[in-house]
């Protein structure tokens, strides 16, 4: 039995499950009011926080956020409460995202604000303290998760998402469409992925710390899939920015060294794309994610091309790939993916 691949599979479920809950009925009031709260409140930026996943999904949404001209930002939940708590003011909506809705660090932040900030709290659990302690929240419905986060992470990526388009007026049936193209594009790989799975991990070998490369949206997929490596295999994993890998870490790269590269198409896809093609120059073997035609003839470059064309919504779409390396480089290394050994699925201490 693998319960990791299980809940990876049931994907595509969960992000369905998660569209029509806010096209209509309580989620689509939910949506309201929570578009209300920032419209009402003479709000002027929007803080996201979270710790783990739903701190990277937060940096996801205020990307987009921030491309629409609504001023946001994401800063872990732990190092809020701690160091950068000032930031949170009258004019600020606090947005709190925990898959569980039980993370120490968020209901001790929740805990700790004054009355009169309005947080939208964002979780999976409907009757956690979170959901009962927010002024607002969005769910996501992605159901019980016990592994390594992979469906509530979609799930949730695709909450904040849904809360961007809606509040920055481009919650349309275009990018309804868009979402539906999604989850059948994550449909089709989970249903191929025993025939590019194994080309996948003949391609990288043995290797015994992988690293991920990537900007903008993509940097929520980027440590999403360190994380996994680290929580789900076990192994040693790292992420960066695009630009800050040429800051130094390139001196790592040589015969040897492992990397993933997302590059979809947008503002930076000309300097990920450099940046795979140095790493491989260098001897350093790299998958390129990305959702361009690229004809690439050098051995030390796999191209990996998904079909989700949105910069946003290629951030949901490219965690696919990186989930199945994880299941796969667990059992290759006799390991059972997914499963906690020094932790739990909730972390309830500091």
């Amino acid at each position: 039995m693998n319960k990791f691949l299980d809940e990876i599979l049931e994907q595509p479920t969960a992000l369905k499950d998660t569209l029509a809950f806010y096209e209509s009925g309580a989620g689509k009031d939910l949506l309201e009011k929570a578009i209300a709260l920032y419209k009402d409140k003479n709000i002027t930026s929007i803080l996201l926080t979270g710790m783990g996943s739903s701190f990277f999904t937060s940096y996801l949404a205020s990307c987009l956020l921030n491309a629409y001209g609504i001023p946001a930002s994401a800063i872990n939940a732990s190092e809020l409460l701690h160091y950068h708590f000032s930031l949170i003011r009258k004019d600020t909506l606090l947005v709190c995202v925990s898959q569980s809705g039980e993370s120490y660090e968020v209901v001790e932040l929740l805990q700790k604000i004054p009355g009169d900030i309005s947080c939208l709290a964002v979780t999976n659990e409907a009757s956690s303290r979170l959901a009962m302690m927010g002024t607002g929240v969005l769910l996501s419905k992605a159901g019980p998760e016990e592994m390594t986060s992979t469906k509530s992470y979609v799930s949730i990526a695709l909450v904040k998402l849904i809360f961007s388009w809606a509040l920055a007026g481009e919650w349309t049936g275009t990018k309804r469409a868009e979402i539906r193209q999604l989850i059948d594009n994550i449909d089709e790989l989970l249903k191929s992925h025993q025939n590019w799975m194994p080309e996948i991990s003949h391609f990288l070998g043995e290797y015994d710390y992988i690293e991920m490369i990537g900007r903008g949206p993509a940097w929520s997929s980027v440590n999403q899939g360190a994380l996994m490596f680290k929580e789900a295999v076990r192994n040693p994993a790292g992420g960066s920015f695009g630009g800050d890998f040429r800051h130094g870490p390139m001196e790592m790269v040589r015969e040897g060294f492992r990397v993933v590269v997302f590059a979809p198409e947008g503002r930076t896809f000309d300097q990920s794309l450099k940046m795979a093609k140095d790493i491989a120059r260098f001897n350093g073997k790299v998958i390129i994610i990305t959702n361009k035609d690229l004809n690439l003839s050098d051995p030390n470059i796999y191209v990996f091309r998904i079909g989700i064309m949105d910069e946003y919504l290629f951030a949901i779409g490219s965690i696919i790939p990186l989930q199945f390396m994880v299941n796969s480089r667990a059992i290759e290394l006799g390991r059972e993916p997914g499963y906690f050994t020094r932790g739990a699925k909730i972390t309830k201490t500091e």
